[in-house]
């Protein structure tokens, strides 16, 4: 294990994340707020700590797909966990348990919230809050590889590590060019939202605030209410670009190479809109009367469809009031997420299709046995791999779900609730059902349930492995027993002499 190159990926992301802190000092100094000085401590010493870890390039710089996955692992919890300590310190959030909880939720954009009165925090702590959206949207280790020229060819395993979805590709031939575009394409798409909430007569602060939301596909609000309260204009903006973002990236940079006819067989974006617009339908159908008018009706749906697909979390209305059938549905576009590619979350519309096109394959088998058919996806053969990688992930996704529910149940939390909010969490959607429904909030839980959920925002973001494999005995016990090979060597050349 290349234990140097670990350290290096862990040192620039404390100081990324010390300058990344710079921001919510500027609105601290801007409103005049205090707690502004906790920030300055905190990216002060993370950037010291990040600069003496990284004053030393390591000799060695190839790294493997278990190194690329500790090493974001490792990351994610680093970086939550130096991101959490100016809600702690300032007291702003009391318990670091809860403010570790929060600070995940940002980073891993699920949304979930332990704060029954979001608008009681200063302007600082609301717009970190909102941030650690954007920031874990796209991923930090992409902007990482964005910004920092790493040789050595092994940078695709922090790329696959990170990234949502079944496979990853390069867009051009270099990583760090790649990178450079999924984030250009990112920070554009984010102004012309942040351009359009103006124009909607929001706030620069407000703005700013719920397109970073809205971009990383998170859900905080700076208002209790979400955006419930806010103008026809704003919801249909904010829904709009919820949808934008759940888009594989990939689509974004064919339209602007104008490769139309490779954009044309992009299945999962059809499929990802056509899964929208049925749901629209079926929910709409069955909450006829329920809203006031039909524009309403239609404007409430494709938010909450919108937000829930794309794993977002705002809220106009509480979901949980509606019929069953309506909130099967929402159960059912929990479970399937964005697309792969994008900033949302979920088991991706990709992982959907090619698990629904290898059954119907498994079962064409029966009828034809000497028939040989392919799986295609995107007009490209999908190798049986990768196949194999989504049923292996499935198979994952599904004990650990169970598992979370029987510990959460275990606690005391009725199987709707458990079982929703553990959807809820794992997906990085945010609100589950009943007791963790739209209109509540996870304050209520206790702290062995809010460390489940914690464990669950991390494995559901980072694609379940690279936590996993950061747990998995096997990946340490070759640097033990390394480790303890030397001590039996220094102690004999001791007894020798």
């Amino acid at each position: 294990m290349n234990k140097s190159m670990i350290a290096y990926i862990l040192g620039w992301i404390l100081k990324l994340e010390g300058l990344f802190m710079l921001i919510p000092i500027l609105v601290a100094v801007i409103y005049r707020e205090h707690n502004g000085i906790w920030f300055v401590v905190v990216a002060a010493c993370s950037l010291a700590l990040g600069t003496l870890i990284t004053h030393r390039k390591p000799e060695n710089n190839i790294f493997y797909m278990r190194e690329g996955c500790i090493a974001t692992a490792l990351s994610w919890m680093i970086m939550s966990v130096v991101g959490c300590l100016p809600f702690f310190l300032s007291r702003e959030i009391p318990s670091f348990t809860d403010a570790l909880f929060e600070t995940v939720s940002g980073f891993t954009t699920t949304g979930s919230t332990i704060l029954s009165d979001a608008e009681a925090l200063s302007y600082c702590m609301l717009f970190w809050r909102g941030f650690t959206h954007w920031i874990g949207g796209m991923g930090v280790l992409v902007f990482l590889l964005a910004v920092i020229q790493m040789t050595g060819g092994s940078n695709m395993n922090l790329l696959r590590a990170e990234s949502p979805g079944p496979s990853v590709g390069k867009l051009v031939p270099r990583m760090m060019h790649t990178a450079r575009i999924l984030y250009v394409i990112y920070m554009g798409l984010t102004v012309i939202l942040v351009v359009l909430l103006l124009c909607g007569k929001m706030s620069v602060f407000e703005s700013l605030t719920t397109a970073f939301s809205t971009a990383g596909t998170g859900g905080f609000g700076i208002r209790n209410d979400s955006l419930a309260s806010c103008s026809p204009y704003i919801q249909w903006v904010v829904t709009v670009f919820m949808i934008l973002f759940g888009v594989n990236f990939n689509a974004y940079y064919l339209i602007l190479m104008c490769n139309w006819k490779q954009l044309r067989h992009m299945d999962e974006v059809w499929w990802y809109f056509g899964i929208i617009g049925a749901a629209i339908l079926i929910i709409m159908t069955n909450t006829y009367g329920w809203a006031g008018n039909i524009l309403e009706n239609l404007r409430n749906t494709s938010f909450q469809v919108g937000s829930i697909i794309t794993t977002t979390g705002f809220m106009t209305v509480d979901f949980d009031q509606w019929p069953s059938l309506s909130r099967y549905v929402m159960l059912f576009l929990m479970m399937i997420g964005a697309c792969a590619g994008s900033t949302g979350g979920g088991m991706k519309v990709s992982r959907f299709l090619l698990s629904v096109k290898s059954a119907l394959r498994e079962l064409n088998s029966y009828l034809f046995p000497k028939r040989i058919k392919k799986i295609k996806m995107d007009g490209k053969t999908v190798d049986e791999e990768a196949i194999r990688g989504i049923n292996v992930y499935f198979t994952a996704y599904i004990l650990l779900v169970m598992l979370s529910t029987f510990l959460v149940c275990i606690d005391g939390t009725d199987l709707v609730s458990g079982f929703s909010s553990v959807l809820g969490t794992f997906n990085n959607i945010g609100p589950g059902l009943a007791k963790y429904g739209p209109a509540c909030n996870f304050g209520d839980a206790s702290t062995f349930s809010k460390y489940v959920y914690i464990f669950d925002m991390l494995a559901g973001r980072l694609e379940i492995f690279p936590v996993l494999i950061l747990l998995y005995p096997p990946s340490w016990r070759g640097l033990l027993k390394r480790r303890i090979k030397r001590k039996k060597n220094s102690r004999g050349r001791v007894s020798v002499s």
